[in-house]
């Protein structure tokens, strides 16, 4: 990479296989059902989020780990056709690519099982290594299927060099560092993420505008809450006042992937057309999101610019 380039977003994170089996219904505890499709496709909250930004149009950076295997080459492949910039993601013989093993039911709903591998081996060295594109980008996202302490290391480097940072509190844990609440500009969370860092039931609207103001409390000085269908949620600390954002309506296919498609898409509009307010870019990632779940698949099933409605970029 030149050192003249210039560099939207960094994303440390994950990249994982995604091995998908479709199904009628989800099954029981000890039961064995058929299934009706299988496909294989490029996954990991990391690598979707990065993907789905450099799909839109930013210039994306990933720093990840692969296995030195046939799904870490498939994957490095993957990335460098997209055009994403692979400096910092590396091949280690010491672990296997990370994988994922989803089951897609008939209504669109996902049960998933990963093993992380690779991505258990991202360092702080790794990250270091990074830190010279991390300096001149304008946000960075992190989530947790990584080292969360390695997560908290990128956030807080980010932070010292003035960039924003936006933490996806997935797959949720019930204790992590209170840290996290308050080293990051933006904490998006999805309402059963936010049941279980607050402790609350999130059913309805209501019951997520109270989760928004639990993580408030906590330190978060801005929070959003996807809720699927119904759209976001968005407060911050200047301005507790909860507001929703509705979605637009679809029937759903595969909602894999679709929160990591939000979130590429709002690291985005943070980055190349900060210029609209924060309202409207949650507008048209609840959007962009939408518009993945009518397909299947978790790359696979994310459109890049050209394909996507082009008043999202007016």
């Amino acid at each position: 990479m030149s050192d003249d380039k210039s560099i939207d977003i960094v994303v440390v994170g994950s990249s994982i296989i995604d091995l998908i089996s479709y199904t009628q219904r989800q099954p029981k505890p000890g039961e064995t059902i058929k299934g009706n499709k299988f496909c294989k496709g490029f996954g990991g909250k990391g690598a979707n989020q990065c993907v789905m930004a450099r799909y839109m149009g930013a210039e994306c950076v990933m720093v990840s780990k692969l296995g030195k295997d046939d799904f870490g080459n498939e994957y490095m492949k993957n990335f460098n056709d997209i055009g994403m910039i692979t400096d910092y993601v590396k091949q280690t013989p010491e672990a296997s690519t990370a994988t994922a093993a989803i089951t897609v039911s008939q209504d669109g709903q996902n049960c998933i099982v990963i093993v992380t591998g690779a991505c258990d081996l991202i360092s702080e060295a790794d990250v270091q290594a990074a830190e010279s594109v991390i300096q001149k980008s304008k946000v960075m996202i992190c989530q947790l299927e990584i080292s969360v302490n390695i997560s908290l290391f990128a956030m807080k480097m980010a932070k010292k060099h003035g960039v924003k940072t936006i933490f996806n509190s997935a797959p949720a844990e019930c204790d992590i560092d209170p840290e996290f609440y308050t080293v990051c500009d933006i904490f998006c969370a999805n309402e059963t993420e936010a049941e279980i860092l607050t402790g609350l039931n999130v059913v309805s609207l209501d019951d997520g505008k109270k989760a928004v103001t639990a993580l408030l409390d906590k330190g978060c000085s801005t929070v959003i809450l996807t809720f699927g269908e119904h759209g976001s949620l968005y407060a911050t600390a200047n301005d507790r006042n909860v507001i929703h954002v509705p979605s637009f309506p679809v029937v759903p296919v595969d909602t894999t992937g679709a929160g990591d498609a939000f979130l590429g898409s709002l690291a985005y509009y943070l980055a190349c057309q900060s210029d609209i307010p924060i309202l409207e870019a949650i507008k048209r990632s609840n959007r962009v999101a939408a518009i993945t779940v009518q397909y299947p698949g978790t790359q696979l099933s994310y459109k890049n610019r050209n394909e996507l409605p082009q008043e999202l970029f007016e």
